[in-house]
């Protein structure tokens, strides 16, 4: 599964196929439940997970979806100067013009999204989600489709910090 996770992610972001497949198979480090990779020594790093719980209801009821990989990240990439970005991929197109929700012990952060993606407002939102995501047990995200399902990924935080401090310390600048 992470394997797919990665191609997918890892083409999406213009890298190679020779260095996705490389990229893929080989974290670099595992935190309990998050994983970190290294794309074109190191132009990026990531730390990312997967979802403990995925509920997917519509009309309240709940409803079985195909959804792609559901994933949470927190990115660096140096040449972009980009340090601690918080990104969410929901495995389906997010409903036009609204913005979902990441939920971290009982405090609501609002994302942007495009397509399948979504992430805060600007890296001072990224640094303050990040701080809660830290001190927190588990992170829900909340987002809705096109076809108006709800979907509600739930998270698991342990390994988080040492994951993204990992991450950082990969491709400090």
């Amino acid at each position: 599964m992470i394997k797919t996770i990665m191609l997918g992610l890892v083409c999406a972001l213009g890298v190679s196929t020779a260095l996705a497949a490389q990229t893929v198979t080989n974290p670099v480090a595992r935190f309990d439940d998050w994983s970190v990779f290294e794309v074109d020594n190191p132009e990026e790093c990531f730390a990312v997970t997967a979802p403990r719980l995925t509920v997917n209801t519509r009309g309240g009821q709940e409803v079985q979806v195909r959804r792609s990989e559901i994933l949470l990240f927190v990115f660096y990439r140096p040449s972009a100067n980009t340090k601690g970005q918080i990104a969410f991929t929901g495995g389906y197109p997010f409903a036009t013009g609204r913005s979902i929700t990441l939920e971290v012990d009982n405090r609501s952060y609002d994302l942007s999204t495009k397509g399948e993606w979504a992430w805060p407002a600007t890296p001072e939102d990224d640094a303050v989600i990040a701080a809660a995501m830290r001190r927190g047990a588990k992170a829900t995200i909340t987002g809705q489709s096109g076809r108006g399902t709800v979907t509600k990924d739930e998270f698991s935080l342990t390994g988080f910090t040492a994951a993204m401090a990992d991450a950082e310390r990969r491709c400090a600048s």
